[in-house]
């Protein structure tokens, strides 16, 4: 079979295997070298079909220990939408859970945050990370860096006290005088390092979702970037597009 599509090939054929309860559900599977063998493949094409079975939802990796049938879960769905921009720092409502946060004032801009907010290296910031949990279970995480020059010796400098206590990117800039017109994100599949796997209780190697983040003042100016981490076994995210 043709290189660049054996994979497709191979994940539709345990697909099938999958669904007609071969192997039940929360068994491990065979090895990838076993299904290399089988299908007449290299080790890096099973291993690449049993990938994207993982994507969408079939297999669960574990660490250390192999490649399982996944259990059913009932994962989430995190709407991000325009409509939603008012909400928690992910940009959207509780859904039913809980936010933790904790700011910190005058943290010094990474090198990486300072591009993004278009400050220099070391300047100030407000730098919060928020953790939200559902059912007791951490979903998502997100770390945000205001600029302090945007906000110091103002009421909404910390996002989370003072009159505007957990209002949002927008409503606590308007009430300074900046008004926010945009937001760019941009989202990246990605497999959980240690520190992540860590916040979400998850394994390293997991499946997750990045989306980097950054608001934009009326005059150009980036006023907020945030680093947004979901667990992809736990949530889903879904874009929702409107047209005037």
């Amino acid at each position: 079979m043709p290189r660049d599509t054996a994979y497709l090939e191979i994940a539709d054929a345990l697909r099938k295997r999958i669904l007609a309860a071969e192997w039940p559900v929360g068994a491990r599977l065979p090895s990838r070298a076993r299904f290399a063998e089988e299908y007449a493949v290299g080790q890096s094409v099973a291993q690449r079909a049993m990938e994207l079975l993982i994507i969408e939802g079939f297999l669960e990796g574990r660490a250390g220990s192999g490649t399982y049938i996944r259990v059913p879960r009932k994962r989430m769905r995190i709407p991000r939408s325009r409509l939603r921009r008012l909400s928690g720092p992910g940009g959207r409502d509780n859904g039913g859970g809980t936010w933790q946060a904790r700011s910190k004032a005058r943290t010094p801009a990474p090198e990486r945050i300072a591009g993004r907010l278009s400050i220099s290296t070391g300047d100030p910031c407000v730098h919060t990370s928020y953790a939200f949990l559902a059912e007791g279970r951490p979903v998502e995480t997100c770390e945000s860096w205001e600029p302090m020059a945007v906000t110091d010796r103002t009421p909404v400098v910390l996002p989370e006290s003072g009159p505007l206590k957990g209002a949002g990117v927008i409503e606590r800039m308007r009430s300074i005088g900046v008004t926010v017109v945009s937001a760019t994100e941009i989202p990246r599949p990605a497999r959980a390092t240690q520190t992540q796997a860590n916040l979400l209780n998850i394994s390293v190697g997991d499946l997750i979702t990045e989306i980097e983040r950054t608001h934009y003042a009326s005059d150009g100016r980036p006023v907020e970037t945030a680093d947004i981490v979901i667990a992809d076994r736990r949530a889903e995210v879904a874009y929702e597009i409107t047209y005037a």
